[in-house]
């Protein structure tokens, strides 16, 4: 008997003892590679010594100070050292302590950017059906996947949603042509229909994360998308919870199309787990418009805290060292390897991705696109076989319809070697082809 409130209560949980490099070892002896990183969260591997060594000496240093009574060396030197690669100019940092608490200070500072030009009519945030922002209720509303905000839809309904960045099932009529375009028009009309005086920010994952498995958009949506924002004062947030630190091949996942957000969100691989983590940034021009404003009323306990600056700066330097081309290239040969292990499986409709973000679709009918039933539990039996053979992946469900579809994830740490490629790529063909 457990008295623990599992996130799995359905099964019986192996226990973690080790981990190491891009392995995990149970307390029967059983290594598992770790092909998704967890929840796609470790980018440098398991059981780095810098990073552990970086904790252990920030917590012989300061182990709890506040915030707003003081500052830290660790949480200094980590703002200056993120600023200088983040896709803004003049970066200010808000450390959290997650991705949920990154998005919620982002929204926050979108609407204390708007009240500070004496637009207190700007409260609306529109972001993207089957998206996902994170779990507290202000991303939860954000967030626009049906079976996450079902249990709590009493609480929820604040904001707005348009169609995803969703290649493989567009809702452009004429798709693939004028996809960008017509994305882009939807986002305009939204906002003039509803008034831009109403409409504070627009939120996005630049590659649509575990939602919609890697769905990548078309080239020329993004240069649309910041148009839109930009002739309306919409502030544009980038959900780079997942897609950032080298995930998808480069820094973040907006330097695929030279974007530069107002806002950007970070967690998961900012410290690759090791402690939880997060931050909002903000570029400076609207930090500037925020500070000569009534002020930003927002705060955590554990915001600004040092321990988590501390893992980032470390896990940043690990990255520096040739993380995120690994990541690219490694991304590019296992896609490719995918692409083509899995091109005759029946029930695999698309392999996509960037960087070592990589997403696998799987349809009844490959032709129609026709999703598989709940009811057949698809995800749910490849990583069970994934398991067996010891390899653990990622999955998602109820894309389609709010009900079916099936994904599953590969995020593994950069630190992957060719061989543990090699081993990744076989098991990860063979749990698919099993259940097929």
């Amino acid at each position: 008997m457990t008295h623990v409130f599992s996130r799995a209560p359905s099964r019986d949980l192996p226990t973690a003892v080790s981990a190491e490099g891009v392995w995990i070892t149970d307390a029967d002896g059983k290594k598992y590679l770790d092909g998704a990183g967890g929840a796609i969260v470790v980018n440098v591997g398991h059981g780095v010594a810098s990073v552990i060594d970086a904790i252990e000496e920030q917590l012989e240093r300061t182990q709890y100070v506040h915030p707003t009574a003081f500052t830290t060396e660790a949480v200094e030197r980590y703002a200056e050292e993120v600023a200088a690669i983040l896709p803004m100019e003049d970066a200010r940092i808000y450390p959290v302590s997650g991705g949920s608490e990154a998005v919620e200070t982002a929204l926050k500072m979108a609407r204390a950017y708007h009240l500070a030009k004496d637009q207190g009519g700007r409260s609306i945030v529109i972001s993207r059906r089957n998206s996902y922002h994170g779990n507290s209720l202000g991303a939860l509303d954000a967030s626009g996947k049906a079976p996450l905000r079902k249990p709590y839809t009493p609480w929820l309904g604040r904001f707005l949603h348009i169609s995803a960045a969703y290649e493989f099932r567009c809702e452009n009529p004429q798709h693939p042509h004028g996809c960008a375009a017509w994305h882009a028009a939807e986002l305009d009309k939204m906002i003039v229909s509803y008034g831009e005086d109403k409409v504070a920010a627009f939120i996005a994952e630049p590659v649509s994360g575990a939602t919609l498995g890697a769905a990548v958009p078309s080239d020329d949506y993004w240069s649309a998308i910041v148009e839109v924002c930009r002739s309306h004062d919409v502030v544009l947030i980038a959900d780079e919870v997942m897609t950032g630190f080298g995930r998808t091949g480069s820094w973040f996942g907006v330097d695929h199309w030279n974007v530069q957000p107002d806002i950007l969100t970070a967690g998961k691989g900012a410290t690759s787990g090791y402690v939880p983590f997060g931050f909002a940034a903000a570029s400076g021009r609207v930090y500037e418009v925020i500070a000569e404003g009534p002020g930003f009323v927002h705060g955590f306990t554990w915001s600004h805290n040092a321990l988590g600056a501390a893992a980032g700066l470390a896990v940043l330097r690990e990255l520096k060292a040739g993380l995120v081309d690994r990541s690219r290239e490694l991304g590019d040969r296992l896609l490719s390897g995918l692409r083509e292990e899995l091109q005759d499986a029946p029930t695999v409709g698309d392999v996509r991705g960037l960087g070592l973000m990589i997403g696998i679709e799987l349809v009844r009918d490959r032709e129609s696109h026709e999703p598989f039933p709940r009811s057949a539990a698809v995800a749910e039996r490849i990583l069970a076989a994934a398991r067996d053979a010891g390899l653990l992946l990622y999955s998602s469900t109820g894309h389609v319809d709010g009900a079916n579809g099936d994904i599953v994830m590969l995020g593994p740490p950069f630190s992957l070697s060719d061989d543990e490629a090699a081993t990744l790529l076989e098991r990860t063909s063979a749990a698919v082809r099993a259940v097929s």
